[in-house]
């Protein structure tokens, strides 16, 4: 007799827990937001002091002004988009921040067995410092910001991360899907989102070798290079994968996976694979009717 075994099924599509779960309390008491920031504050300023005490974290402070012998990765992202006619002048307010803050972070070396935190070496982004009203994003919408823009920096920071062996500590991804994919180089869902000081993007060095940041604003396009001494026998490719739409109770959704594959340098051989993020948030605009939407309901 011959056995039949069943075929599995694939499991159902779902949304995460917290895009489901009922909006927090500042979200129900837009009131209650600054108060919520300072105690977030509060509590990262006192990790960032009893680390210092302890010494169990050593901060990535120095920089170098002459460059690092080898260039492991550059990219540059593109500085302003095509979006509403009514927004751009935030956008050209974007590039004065950006200059401000690519200021602080080119030269800085991360040594074997440092941190860089990119909120302790940037700073607070204030009107006295220079920074002026930029765009930046909250619950979804583009919204005027001291500082605004400056989450394209450490897009551009966390790209260059992940196609190097250092170690990215923590990192807040936007919780929204803001614009349409058109022009879009780098995967949806590898961005950053950055609130100072607690919500940031942070990187340690497990190796035995420097590492070095250099950044600035060109013409068009913020330029960054991540730069060593020695060249690490593998490099690496970060793709997303399993891109879908899903529409539940009206609203509709993204998700997708970030995987990283691993290369022998010497052989061009794929060595290993690794899932770094998978993604899940809310789309706030309309997906064009080339997008497929898969209906949850």
């Amino acid at each position: 007799m011959t056995t039949v075994h069943p075929v599995d099924e694939p499991a159902p599509l779902t949304l995460p827990a917290r895009l489901t779960a009922p909006p927090r309390l500042t979200q129900r008491h837009p009131s209650l937001l600054p108060a919520a920031m300072l105690v977030h504050r509060a509590r990262r300023r006192t990790r960032w002091v009893r680390d210092g005490w302890t010494g169990q974290v050593a901060w990535a402070r120095r920089r170098d002004e002459d460059d690092l012998p080898v260039r492991l990765v550059q990219h540059g992202s593109l500085l302003l988009r095509e979006l509403d006619p009514g927004q751009m002048h935030l956008q050209h307010n974007k590039v004065t921040n950006l200059r401000l803050a690519a200021s602080r972070l080119d030269g800085i070396v991360v040594a074997p067995g440092e941190t860089l935190s990119f909120n302790r070496v940037v700073g607070n982004c204030t009107r006295r410092k220079g920074y002026v009203d930029g765009m930046r994003l909250s619950n979804g919408s583009a919204e005027s910001g001291v500082g605004g823009g400056i989450c394209q920096l450490a897009n551009l920071v966390h790209w260059m991360v992940l196609h190097s062996p250092l170690t990215v500590v923590e990192r807040s991804e936007h919780s929204f899907d803001p614009f349409p994919d058109r022009g879009r180089v780098l995967p949806w869902g590898v961005g950053c989102s950055i609130v100072y000081n607690y919500v940031d993007l942070v990187v340690r060095n497990d190796t035995e070798h420097p590492f070095q940041l250099r950044t600035w604003v060109g013409d068009r396009y913020l330029h960054g290079q991540l730069r060593t001494d020695v060249r690490p026998e593998h490099s690496w490719k970060v793709e997303a994968r399993d891109e879908q739409f899903l529409r539940s109770e009206g609203r509709v959704f993204r998700r997708n996976e970030i995987w990283r594959r691993v290369i022998d340098r010497r052989t061009g051989e794929h060595v290993g694979e690794e899932l770094l993020k998978s993604n899940c948030a809310l789309v706030v605009y309309e997906p064009g009717p080339d997008v497929e939407v898969i209906d949850l309901d």
